[in-house]
C-alpha cells in the first residue's frame, strides 16, 4: 500500500515539475498569436453606361424589331398599358416614341425583382445620341450624348496603283482618300489619273466614342501632296467663325477650292466627253452632237451638286429619264440626266458635294452612268474647256493671321518622314537606330 501511495505521489510531483518547467521554459520562445480572419467582401465596382450603375439594375437590350412599339416593347416587359400612356403623355415634349426605328438599339434598366420590372427606357437614334425615359419615381425624359474623344494622328504613302489601296496596306481607314479627294484636293488633282509614285503625307484628327467606338476620320488638319513631282500644300482653316466656314488653304493663302466639281461622282470613269461631231453606229453612224459629259459608275453611285445652286427641274422625261436641273447663278446652270431615283425637289437650295440622286439607266441610255450637263449664258458648253471661277479668295486682313497660324502645321508637316526616305538614311552611319525608329513612328 505504502508503495503504491508513493508511487502515485512521485508521478503527481514529477507532473508538477514539468509543468513548472514548461512554464519557464517557455518564456524566451516566441508568442504564439492567434489572428482573427476577417472575411472583407468588397462592395462591386460602379459600371457606368447612360449616366446610370448598371449594377444595381437587371440591363436588356435589345434593337427596335419591325413591328414594335414603345408600348409592346413595355407591354411584354410586365409595364400596364395606363402607365404606359402616362409616359407617353409626360415625355412626349421630348422625344416622339411614334420615331422609334427599326434595328436602332435600345436599353431596359429593370428592378431586380421577380417580375423584372422596367424602371427606365434608353433609345440609341445614332451612335453619339441617346434618350433616357426614366420613370423610376417621376417620370421625366431628356437627350444626352455621349463622350466624345479626338485622336490627331499623322500617315504617309506612296501610290502604287491607288491611293485607297495604298491606305489598306497600312491599315489606315479609306475615309481619308475620300476626304483628300473631295474636301481638299477635288479642284487641283484629279485623283482617278493619280502616277506611280505621286506621294502624301497628312495630319489628321480619329474620332471615338467613349474612347472605345470608332467612328472614322474626323477632319484633316493639314496634307502634302506631290503628284507629278509638283507639290501641293493644304491647310484648313476656318474663315468665318460665326457661320462655322471652313475651307483649305494652300502655303501662299490661295483657296483650293473651285465654284464648281470636276466631276458629279466620286471615283467614277470618264466614258463620254461633250463632242459636237459624235458619230454613233445605232444611227447608221451620222452625226449625233453629245452635248453632256459622262461618267460611267455602277447602278445606285451617288451623284452629286457641282456647285451650290438652287433645283429648276427634278422631272422624268423622255431620253432624259430621271434627271435634275441646277441654276447656279446668272451664268451658269447644271443638268444630271439618267438617273435611278431623285433626292433633290424643285425650289430646293443645295450645297456643293449634296446627293441629288443615283446612277441609274433610265432614259436613252446603253449603260449605268449620269450624263452631265453643263450651261453657260443659256449655251451648253464642254466644262472641261471652260475657265471656271474660283471659290472666294481669303481676305487681306485674314490672310496675315492665317500664314501666322500655318507656320507651325507646316512645320510640323514638314517633318513628317516619308519610309522610304527613312529607309535611305538607315543606311547612312551617322543616324542610329533609334533616331529612325523615332521617325517611322511619326508615320502611324
Amino acid at each position: 500500500m505504502d508503495r503504491e501511495r508513493n508511487r502515485k505521489v512521485g508521478n503527481r510531483y514529477l507532473i508538477l515539475v514539468l509543468f513548472i518547467i514548461c512554464i519557464f521554459g517557455c518564456k524566451d520562445d516566441k508568442k504564439i498569436v492567434i489572428e482573427e480572419i476577417v472575411e472583407v467582401i468588397e462592395e462591386p465596382k460602379e459600371i457606368l453606361e447612360f449616366g446610370f450603375n448598371v449594377n444595381d439594375f437587371i440591363v436588356k437590350k435589345d434593337t427596335i424589331r419591325r413591328g414594335d412599339s414603345f408600348g409592346e416593347i413595355l407591354e411584354r416587359n410586365h409595364v400596364g398599358y395606363p402607365q404606359i400612356f402616362n409616359i407617353a403623355e409626360k415625355a412626349k415634349d421630348t422625344f416622339d416614341i411614334r420615331r422609334l426605328q427599326v434595328g436602332k438599339p435600345y436599353t431596359l434598366l429593370c428592378a431586380k425583382d421577380s417580375l423584372e420590372t422596367p424602371k427606365c427606357f434608353i433609345y440609341q437614334p445614332n451612335l453619339e445620341e441617346y434618350v433616357v425615359i426614366n420613370f423610376q419615381d417621376s417620370i421625366h425624359a431628356y437627350t444626352s450624348r455621349k463622350p466624345i474623344t479626338y485622336v490627331e494622328k499623322t500617315a504617309t504613302g506612296i501610290i502604287n496603283s491607288n491611293i485607297s489601296e495604298t491606305l489598306e496596306e497600312q491599315g489606315l481607314s479609306s475615309r481619308l482618300a475620300y476626304k483628300m479627294a473631295d474636301d481638299i484636293y477635288a479642284w487641283t488633282i484629279d485623283f482617278r489619273r493619280l502616277q506611280k509614285g505621286d506621294r502624301f503625307k497628312v495630319i489628321y484628327t480619329d474620332k471615338y466614342i467613349d474612347d472605345t467606338i470608332y467612328t472614322g476620320v474626323h477632319n484633316i488638319k493639314a496634307a502634302y501632296f506631290e503628284h507629278n513631282r509638283e507639290p501641293f500644300y493644304a491647310f484648313e482653316f476656318v474663315t468665318d467663325s460665326a457661320k462655322g466656314i471652313v475651307d483649305y488653304f494652300n502655303d501662299e493663302a490661295k483657296n483650293l477650292r473651285r465654284a464648281f466639281l470636276k466631276s458629279p461622282i466620286k471615283f467614277g470613269r470618264l466614258s463620254s466627253r461633250y463632242n459636237l461631231k459624235r458619230r454613233i453606229a445605232v444611227y447608221g453612224f451620222r452625226v449625233k452632237p453629245h452635248r453632256g459629259t459622262d461618267f460611267a459608275a455602277p447602278i445606285g453611285t451617288p451623284i452629286m451638286a457641282t456647285a451650290n445652286g438652287t433645283v429648276t427641274r427634278s422631272e422624268k422625261r423622255g431620253g432624259n429619264g430621271n434627271y435634275v436641273k441646277i441654276r447656279h447663278n446668272a451664268t451658269y446652270q447644271t443638268q444630271y440626266l439618267h438617273m435611278r431615283k431623285r433626292k433633290a425637289k424643285v425650289g430646293q437650295f443645295v450645297k456643293q458635294g449634296d446627293i441629288i440622286g443615283w446612277i441609274g439607266m433610265t432614259g436613252s441610255t446603253g449603260g449605268p452612268h449620269v450624263c452631265y450637263r453643263f450651261w453657260k449664258n443659256g449655251k451648253e458648253v464642254d466644262p472641261f474647256k471652260q475657265k471656271l471661277p474660283e471659290a472666294k479668295p481669303i481676305s487681306d486682313s485674314l490672310k496675315v493671321k492665317y500664314l501666322n497660324f500655318i507656320q507651325p502645321i507646316k512645320y510640323q508637316l514638314d517633318n513628317i518622314h516619308f519610309l522610304e526616305d527613312v529607309f535611305e538614311e538607315q543606311n547612312q552611319p551617322e543616324h542610329t537606330i533609334k533616331q529612325n525608329d523615332n521617325l517611322i513612328s511619326l508615320n502611324y
